[in-house]
């Protein structure tokens, strides 16, 4: 059986904060951490060694492969900051055209610092992945 990797923990968020080598990243962190937690109304909870999660909902697949996940989060990682919003959302791609200077994997959203962004459409992501997340999975 496939092991889910990413789960909540009950590791300090803040001490995973203050062990992020980059001055100016972990300040961003903090930055980020007050953004989510004041958009999302969740307590911050560490997802696996390195996400910072907000809330969380229970997925099921037609595959059969089910999981919990954070409804939105961000990691301070060493190259880029990755913040993380629902995937299947169409509104996504339309809110990020106006985002401020980032780039896009598969789950991800990855940005260099929050100087970078428009904070106030960050806020509109973050709502708008939650919103997507809660009607997408209802049952959780």
């Amino acid at each position: 059986m496939y092991e889910l990797k990413t789960k909540e923990t009950d590791k300090s968020v803040i001490e995973f904060i203050e062990q992020v080598e980059s001055l100016k990243k972990r300040e961003d962190a903090y930055k980020l951490l007050d953004i989510f937690t004041e958009t999302t109304g969740y307590e911050a909870k560490m997802w696996g060694p390195s996400i910072i999660g907000f809330g969380s909902y229970h997925y099921k697949y037609e595959s059969g492969h089910e999981g919990d996940a954070p409804l939105a989060g961000f990691s301070p990682r060493k190259a880029k900051i990755s913040l993380y919003f629902a995937t299947g959302d169409t509104k996504r791609q339309e809110l990020l055209k106006n985002f401020g200077k980032h780039t896009t994997g598969k789950a991800c959203v990855y940005i260099n610092k929050v100087a970078d962004i428009e904070v106030d459409v960050l806020k509109e992501l973050i709502h708008q992945s939650i919103s997507f997340l809660q009607e997408t999975y209802p049952d959780h």
